[in-house]
């Protein structure tokens, strides 16, 4: 499956504006072929936004997400994105994958919150892992930081995630994590991982862009550079299939002697 990965900040704080973005993006997305395209992380919003965060939340089933099923139809693919979510009194940051036939397949609350903007203006979720089937695959979600833990990434192995889908929000300077925790996290669960950030200067942060698709053979199959980007790379199966049968580490696990991990 060709997938799309959306490296833009987009116009943080204009949700309209961001969704003529993202409708622009799966044009050209579908254009090359894509059957899948994930923004970057709060890409609905925008990130460094302050306390406008919780005033642009919406339910995971609002104007926006009608909007996005709209675009997935209109262009025919599959579209992961990430926004502030509103759920009773609390909000957490999320990304919602919607089917190229406008339904809600599977939507995921960042788990592993960084720094005190996201202490302070979000609810931690406690579903560790969210699944869904998508054109045969099974893809997987986690948002920037949860992929950090190597435990996130092992859960998703051990529950069959082909596919790890990643928005991010990764700034200066933790760029290694993009040029070599993703890809060493993707070889060592043997998985692909789209991996997509924001780029340039939101208030006081700057995010280093470099999104990629690692696939279980530890190599990007596409990277990006520091700048708004729509690239594109491949998810082949039967190389993931291949590569699980030669590569050993989730055989030769011996789950009995991490107990003290817990």
């Amino acid at each position: 499956m060709r997938t799309a990965l959306l490296q833009s900040s987009g116009r943080p704080g204009s949700v309209a504006e961001n969704l003529k973005v993202l409708d622009e993006a799966a044009g050209r997305a579908a254009a090359a072929g894509a059957g899948l395209l994930v923004t970057s992380e709060l890409f609905l919003t925008g990130y460094a936004i302050g306390d406008d965060i919780t005033v642009l939340a919406e339910p995971a089933d609002g104007d926006a997400a009608d909007a996005i099923a709209q675009t997935a139809t209109r262009h025919g693919l599959a579209i992961a994105y990430s926004y502030p979510e509103r759920a009773a009194d609390t909000v957490h940051n999320s990304v919602q994958l919607v089917s190229a036939g406008g339904t809600r397949l599977a939507n995921y609350r960042k788990t592993h919150l960084f720094g005190r903007f996201e202490r302070e203006h979000f609810t931690p979720g406690d579903q560790p892992v969210v699944q869904a089937e998508l054109n045969g695959l099974t893809v997987g979600l986690l948002i920037c930081y949860d992929v950090e833990f190597p435990e996130n990434a092992r859960a998703h192995a051990l529950a069959g995630t082909d596919l790890l889908l990643v928005p991010t929000a990764l700034m200066h300077p933790f760029q290694f994590v993009a040029e070599s925790v993703v890809p060493v996290r993707a070889f060592e669960n043997q998985m692909y991982i789209a991996y997509v950030n924001r780029v340039g200067q939101e208030g006081e942060l700057e995010f280093a862009g470099l999104s990629t698709l690692a696939g279980p053979d530890g190599v990007a199959r596409t990277r990006a550079g520091r700048g708004e980007e729509l690239v594109l790379a491949d998810m082949d199966p039967a190389l993931l299939a291949a590569s699980r049968e030669n590569n050993p580490y989730l055989r030769d696990r011996r789950p009995g002697l991490y107990g003290s991990l817990g």
